[in-house]
């Protein structure tokens, strides 16, 4: 490839470095250790090419008496010595690092469970568990302690603004620590390929103010208030939503979908993938094959008409 193709390909490649999801933009403690350790590896990795080949160059060009000792001193201080030194004190960084990321505790613990494909959430708080879904939270300044399981197979928890990923595996608990510097939105998705919507797992990651954040988590904690005579509850109830979904102070207490408490709090719906809109919403209960194929919940088609619009209503409401 021409010179002149890799500078007018160079603006796309380094568009690839910016968003919600740029590990090279770090917006947690934890991140910038995890970049500063990218760009001593690649730093590195340069010089040492460097070096490897200016050193090739030099054996091939130059005129050196008594050419076998010094390859022999090549080998033994180039090829042995220094990669052990430099590999091991790598090593060394490396784990200090992993253990700053995985600590056993933080200012607050948030239990995050992969499901598929989505994202159960539960604060631990000390008046008792706060759940949600798809959607974290988490205040400025502050270690959040992200205590990370499966419930089925293998997924991988990864804000890379905030820090590094996570893998999560049924049947065992791992740790992963997140402080962050920058309030904002930051993405989150899985790093683990674990099935057909893989792509669309995905969850916001929103950094706010201390009390900012402690006013949400408050309201978080609270039941719904759901008038029993709604028509949209009505619907809810009579398509056996509740039978996998709940709303807290209803008898809705499905334990299988996503907690619908405070669903329309949320920014985003389906796991990080579209807006929370009234239409998508919509479209979301009665066109769900094809929004996110392969998950469970199947499409409602027949709900329709004055119907959908209270369900709809309804769902809205619950903030």
């Amino acid at each position: 490839m021409s010179g002149r193709k890799v500078l007018f390909l160079l603006p796309f490649l380094l568009a690839g470095c910016s968003g919600r999801h740029n590990w090279l933009s770090a917006a947690g403690e934890e991140a910038q250790r995890v970049e500063h350790l990218f760009w001593v590896l690649l730093i590195g990795a340069a010089v040492i090419w460097c070096i490897v080949i200016g050193a090739a160059v030099y054996a091939q060009k130059a005129s050196v008496p008594d050419r076998e000792q010094q390859a022999r001193h090549f080998i033994v201080w180039g090829g042995a010595v220094f990669p052990t030194v430099v590999v091991g004190a790598l090593l060394v960084w490396g784990l200090v690092i992993l253990k700053d990321i995985t600590p056993n505790e933080g200012d607050r613990t948030i239990r995050v469970d992969g499901e598929r494909w989505w994202w159960r959430v539960v604060y631990d708080t000390d008046d008792g568990p706060v759940p949600t879904a798809n959607e974290i939270r988490i205040p400025l300044g502050e270690t959040a302690l992200f205590k990370l399981t499966a419930d089925d197979v293998i997924h991988s928890f990864w804000v890379p603004s905030l820090g590094g990923k996570m893998d999560m595996i049924p049947g065992r608990e791992t740790q992963l620590a997140l402080t962050p510097q920058k309030l904002g939105n930051w993405g989150g998705l899985c790093a683990e390929y674990c099935g057909g919507a893989h792509a669309l797992m995905r969850f916001d990651t929103v950094v706010m103010e201390p009390d900012e954040f402690d006013a949400w988590l408050a309201a978080q904690a609270q039941p719904a208030t759901v008038d029993p005579e709604d028509e949209g509850y009505q619907v809810f109830t009579e398509e056996g939503c509740g039978s996998c979904h709940t709303i807290r102070g209803t008898d809705s207490i499905g334990p299988v979908g996503p907690d619908l408490t405070h669903f329309a709090s949320r920014e985003r719906l389906g796991a990080g993938i579209y807006k929370m809109t009234p239409d998508n919403v919509s479209d979301w209960i009665t066109d769900l094959d094809n929004m996110k194929p392969d998950i469970d919940m199947p499409s409602y088609p027949h709900i329709n008409g004055a119907r959908l619009e209270a369900l709809v209503s309804f769902l809205m409401s619950l903030e």
